[in-house]
Protein backbone atom coordinates (compact mmCIF):
# COMPACT_ATOMS: atom_id res chain seq x y z
CA UNK A 1 0.00 0.00 0.00
CA UNK A 2 2.30 2.46 -1.25
CA UNK A 3 1.72 6.60 -0.10
CA UNK A 4 2.04 8.99 -2.82
CA UNK A 5 2.51 12.60 -2.37
CA UNK A 6 0.23 14.78 -3.73
CA UNK A 7 -0.08 18.83 -3.33
CA UNK A 8 -3.00 19.07 -0.57
CA UNK A 9 0.43 17.57 1.62
CA UNK A 10 2.23 20.81 0.55
CA UNK A 11 2.60 23.14 3.56
CA UNK A 12 4.71 26.16 1.45
CA UNK A 13 7.73 25.88 2.89
CA UNK A 14 10.52 23.58 0.44
CA UNK A 15 12.35 22.44 3.42
CA UNK A 16 8.88 20.91 5.23
CA UNK A 17 7.51 19.87 2.21
CA UNK A 18 10.94 18.09 1.10
CA UNK A 19 11.22 16.27 4.54
CA UNK A 20 7.67 15.17 4.02
CA UNK A 21 8.06 13.72 0.29
CA UNK A 22 11.43 12.28 2.15
CA UNK A 23 9.28 10.06 4.92
CA UNK A 24 7.04 9.08 2.57
CA UNK A 25 9.68 7.62 0.60
CA UNK A 26 10.80 5.68 4.18
CA UNK A 27 7.49 4.63 4.69
CA UNK A 28 6.44 3.22 1.22
CA UNK A 29 10.15 1.59 1.62
CA UNK A 30 8.91 -0.09 4.94
CA UNK A 31 6.15 -1.14 3.26
CA UNK A 32 8.16 -2.84 0.83
CA UNK A 33 10.17 -4.46 2.83
CA UNK A 34 7.58 -5.92 4.90
CA UNK A 35 6.23 -7.13 1.54
CA UNK A 36 9.17 -8.91 0.99
CA UNK A 37 9.46 -10.02 4.41
CA UNK A 38 13.06 -8.82 4.19
CA UNK A 39 13.45 -8.10 8.47
CA UNK A 40 17.44 -6.60 8.17
CA UNK A 41 16.15 -4.12 5.63
CA UNK A 42 12.81 -3.38 7.81
CA UNK A 43 15.11 -2.63 10.52
CA UNK A 44 17.39 -0.80 8.91
CA UNK A 45 14.71 1.64 7.29
CA UNK A 46 12.93 1.65 10.71
CA UNK A 47 15.46 3.40 12.04
CA UNK A 48 16.27 5.57 9.55
CA UNK A 49 12.64 6.75 9.77
CA UNK A 50 13.09 7.36 13.83
CA UNK A 51 16.33 9.18 13.20
CA UNK A 52 14.91 11.46 10.07
CA UNK A 53 11.52 12.34 12.01
CA UNK A 54 13.66 13.75 14.72
CA UNK A 55 15.63 15.63 12.29
CA UNK A 56 12.50 16.99 10.42
CA UNK A 57 10.67 18.09 14.22
CA UNK A 58 13.54 19.96 14.39
CA UNK A 59 13.89 22.05 11.43
CA UNK A 60 9.99 22.42 11.66
CA UNK A 61 10.59 23.55 14.96
CA UNK A 62 12.90 25.59 14.17
CA UNK A 63 11.73 27.38 11.33
CA UNK A 64 8.15 27.61 13.10
CA UNK A 65 10.14 30.09 15.56
CA UNK A 66 11.29 31.98 12.99
CA UNK A 67 8.65 32.46 11.23
CA UNK A 68 6.82 33.56 14.95
CA UNK A 69 4.17 31.04 14.70
CA UNK A 70 2.18 31.08 18.26
CA UNK A 71 1.64 27.42 18.68
CA UNK A 72 5.43 25.98 18.75
CA UNK A 73 4.75 24.46 22.31
CA UNK A 74 1.88 22.23 20.85
CA UNK A 75 3.82 21.27 17.76
CA UNK A 76 6.71 20.44 19.88
CA UNK A 77 4.51 18.26 22.08
CA UNK A 78 2.88 16.68 19.34
CA UNK A 79 6.41 15.94 17.92
CA UNK A 80 7.39 14.27 20.94
CA UNK A 81 3.86 12.23 21.05
CA UNK A 82 4.57 11.27 17.30
CA UNK A 83 8.16 10.19 18.07
CA UNK A 84 6.98 7.94 21.00
CA UNK A 85 4.42 6.24 19.04
CA UNK A 86 6.99 5.62 16.35
CA UNK A 87 8.97 4.06 18.99
CA UNK A 88 6.64 2.27 19.86
CA UNK A 89 5.68 0.90 16.84
CA UNK A 90 9.66 -0.19 16.16
CA UNK A 91 9.09 -2.48 19.48
CA UNK A 92 6.13 -3.84 18.06
CA UNK A 93 7.49 -4.85 14.52
CA UNK A 94 10.90 -5.64 16.62
CA UNK A 95 8.86 -8.52 18.34
CA UNK A 96 7.36 -9.97 14.92
CA UNK A 97 9.46 -13.55 14.18
CA UNK A 98 10.79 -13.65 10.86
CA UNK A 99 7.98 -13.84 8.94
CA UNK A 100 4.67 -12.12 9.21
CA UNK A 101 1.02 -11.99 7.61
CA UNK A 102 -0.63 -9.67 5.02
CA UNK A 103 -2.71 -8.98 7.71
CA UNK A 104 0.08 -7.69 9.91
CA UNK A 105 1.99 -5.53 7.25
CA UNK A 106 -1.23 -3.86 6.40
CA UNK A 107 -1.84 -2.88 10.20
CA UNK A 108 1.94 -1.38 10.29
CA UNK A 109 2.24 0.27 7.19
CA UNK A 110 -1.72 1.83 7.89
CA UNK A 111 -0.44 3.30 10.96
CA UNK A 112 2.90 4.71 9.63
CA UNK A 113 0.66 6.30 6.89
CA UNK A 114 -2.04 7.54 9.51
CA UNK A 115 0.91 9.06 11.32
CA UNK A 116 2.39 10.76 9.16
CA UNK A 117 -0.79 12.38 7.26
CA UNK A 118 -1.99 13.33 10.22
CA UNK A 119 0.94 14.84 11.23
CA UNK A 120 1.32 16.78 8.00
CA UNK A 121 -2.55 17.10 7.96
CA UNK A 122 -3.59 18.52 11.25
CA UNK A 123 -0.76 19.91 12.43
CA UNK A 124 1.56 21.46 9.88
CA UNK A 125 -1.06 22.44 8.02
CA UNK A 126 -1.95 25.58 10.87
CA UNK A 127 1.21 26.70 10.00
CA UNK A 128 0.57 27.55 6.30
CA UNK A 129 -1.11 30.46 6.69
CA UNK A 130 1.73 32.01 7.79
CA UNK A 131 4.09 30.25 6.01
CA UNK A 132 2.25 31.49 2.87
CA UNK A 133 3.72 34.72 4.16
CA UNK A 134 7.12 34.01 3.63
CA UNK A 135 9.43 32.92 0.43
CA UNK A 136 8.85 29.21 -0.15
CA UNK A 137 12.30 28.96 0.07
CA UNK A 138 12.51 30.31 3.31
CA UNK A 139 15.33 28.53 5.32
CA UNK A 140 16.43 30.97 8.41
CA UNK A 141 17.98 28.69 11.01
CA UNK A 142 20.38 30.29 12.53
CA UNK A 143 18.73 30.60 15.95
Amino acid sequence: MELLWSDQFRVGNNLIDNDHKYLINLINDIWRSMEAQDRVELIKLLDALSDYSIVHFTREERIAVAIGYSQVAQLSHSHHELVKQLNEIKVEINRLGDQWSSEVTLHFTSFLHGWLINHVMNEDHLMKPLLATFSPQFDDLRL
